[in-house]
């Protein structure tokens, strides 16, 4: 018995040994279709009704779309209703185009031209599936009988519009449909037929839609598909190419991204991918991989959250989290490695004042596409150094140094372990606080002074205060330094906090105005040669540090 794989025929290759496109480069947005309110529609366990097609279509003008196919008007009362609608109703700006789709069918087609009376622009979009194995086993009929339809259903569109009495803008598009499972000469021919029953001219090209139906092959082979046609085509100029990419094989973006390559003028597409099956190709996703390499997609997604709530609120689907650009975790990292780079970049950027997006791990600032930083870093127990310091940086204020990450990242990785799951930011805050802020107090300062003093043509700092241990003795402490860390340093070590070193220390605001406020951080080493942190905040520079340095001793004797 064979194995069950070897039942699946292999797909043929084109040979085009001095292929052009992988020498190509997207420099300029094709012209964008959304098929969303036909194609992703028919898709949906339960079809848009009226008001969510209303929506949706209102959005994607919005977006920016120039061209969006409604619907299937003929098929359904439903569909010719919101065709009416959206004319009747004044619904349609004077720039879009509508686009209906109808078979190859003498009474739907005469139905289409039915819904479309009274709107401006409207492509009428006329099919027939052309591939070897619906010719075989759904139409049981050959090349010549497959032709004979899409001719017919041409002269038919070009009759109708041409005995069309209204001021209607009307333009054909023909797709031979499942086209990537179609002989490539006999795709030409068919082809090149319709465009003579249209009269197709450079001055009123049909648009020539080629369908992955069904994604049947890689990438590279659709693109030698699309170049293979372009080549073969004879009248090239009276012409639109346009692709339509499922994603059966889960390469859709990547297919109309090669056939863009290949040559391809326009794409068809839905917001997310929506669609039959496993989906159309994400138009959202291919337009911001172009916005990435610098090249304007002419589609607004500078809103994203907006847009998704809108596509799961009327279609009832939801984007999965690793969803590129708009799913809830595409921004985020867990590993400690990437949160570092991340936290790295973050800086740099603010440092170098650099022009261009420079965060590695990030292809895409999430501000463009109206996402939060915030969610950017989510610390779990896998979560390193940097990712700690860059919640506490981003979204609370404070710089810890760098020598202090690894201390405060065992501490918060401790506390993940301790409840077996991530930390919200509130909750890191809350174990800053806890080691830092709020720690236990054996050494409390009830008063304290830091005044300079010049003398012999020398600057010193005085210390003077009180001192409480463990809540009961209070002491007077005194000391005098070259700075107020020094002359504290001094004070302590004359009541026997001699054991500790002073070894690095930062600062800076944490508030601006009236109520600005510094924190410090002090590194000491401890007897035994390792380091520890603390941190002190007050409205007063010097007391802030003379505060991080009590602060470490006190967290180094807890």
């Amino acid at each position: 018995m064979k194995p069950s794989y070897q039942k699946y025929i292999p797909f043929n290759q084109i040979n085009i040994p001095d292929r052009t496109w992988p020498d190509n480069t997207i420099t300029k947005a094709p012209i964008w279709c959304s098929v969303d309110l036909r194609d992703g529609n028919q898709a949906l366990v339960d079809p848009m009704n009226m008001e969510e097609k209303l929506e949706f279509f209102h959005t994607l003008c919005d977006m920016g779309f120039k061209e969006i196919e409604i619907g299937f008007p003929s098929a359904s009362e439903t569909d010719f209703n919101i065709c009416r609608e959206l004319i009747e109703g004044g619904h349609i700006p004077d720039d879009v185009t509508i686009q209906v789709l109808v078979q190859c069918r003498e009474h739907l087609i005469r139905r289409t031209f039915e819904a479309i009376e009274g709107a401006k622009n409207v492509i009428v979009h006329f099919y027939n599936s052309t591939s070897t194995l619906q010719r075989k086993v759904v139409f049981k009929t050959d090349m010549e009988g497959v032709t004979k339809i899409g001719v017919e259903g041409a002269k038919l569109v070009k009759q109708l519009t041409d005995d069309y009495t209204g001021d209607t803008n009307i333009r054909f598009e023909y797709s031979p449909e499942s086209f990537s499972g179609t002989e490539m000469d006999f795709a030409v021919d068919i082809c090149d037929k319709v465009m003579e029953a249209l009269g197709s001219t450079k001055e009123n090209p049909v648009i020539l839609n080629l369908p992955n139906t069904v994604e049947m092959c890689t990438p590279n082979t659709y693109a030698d598909q699309i170049e293979y046609f372009i080549r073969h085509l004879k009248n090239r100029d009276a012409a639109i190419i346009s692709v339509h990419p499922h994603n059966d094989r889960g390469c859709g973006v990547a297919a109309g991204e090669l056939a863009l390559l290949a040559g391809a003028d326009r794409v068809e597409g839905t917001l997310f991918g929506n669609g039959e099956r496993t989906g159309n190709m994400d138009i959202v996703t291919m337009g911001l991989n172009m916005f990435t390499q610098g090249v304007n997609p002419e589609l607004d997604f500078t809103n994203l959250p907006k847009l998704r709530e809108i596509y799961e609120r009327c279609t009832d689907m939801k984007i999965n989290p690793r969803q590129p650009y708009i799913g809830e975790l595409v921004f985020t990292a867990f590993s400690g490695s990437h949160q570092d780079a991340i936290n790295k970049g973050t800086q740099y950027m603010k440092e170098s004042g650099t022009d261009y997006w420079e965060i590695p791990y990030l292809p895409i600032d999430p501000a463009d596409v109206g996402r939060e930083y915030e969610p950017i870093i989510r610390i779990n127990s896998q979560s390193g150094k940097g990712g700690a310091a860059f919640v506490m940086s981003n979204t609370f204020g404070y710089d810890l140094p760098k020598k202090m990450h690894p201390e405060f990242s065992k501490l918060v990785q401790k506390k993940c372990e301790e409840l077996e799951r991530e930390l919200i930011p509130k909750e890191l805050f809350e174990v800053f606080e806890k080691n830092y802020l709020t720690n236990p107090q054996k050494y409390s300062l009830t008063k304290r002074k830091i005044y300079e003093e010049s003398e012999n043509g020398m600057d010193y700092v005085h210390f003077k205060g009180r001192m409480v241990i463990d809540g009961k003795d209070e002491i007077q402490l005194s000391g005098t330094g070259n700075g107020p860390i020094d002359a504290f340093f001094n004070a302590i070590k004359a009541v026997g906090l001699d054991k500790y070193e002073f070894m690095s220390y930062s600062q800076h605001a944490i508030s601006q105005g009236s109520d600005s406020k510094a924190v410090s951080y002090i590194e000491l080493k401890k007897p035994d040669g390792k380091s520890i942190f603390g941190v002190g905040i007050d409205s007063n520079v010097n007391v802030a540090s003379v505060l991080g340095v009590l602060n470490a001793i006190n967290r180094a004797e807890q």
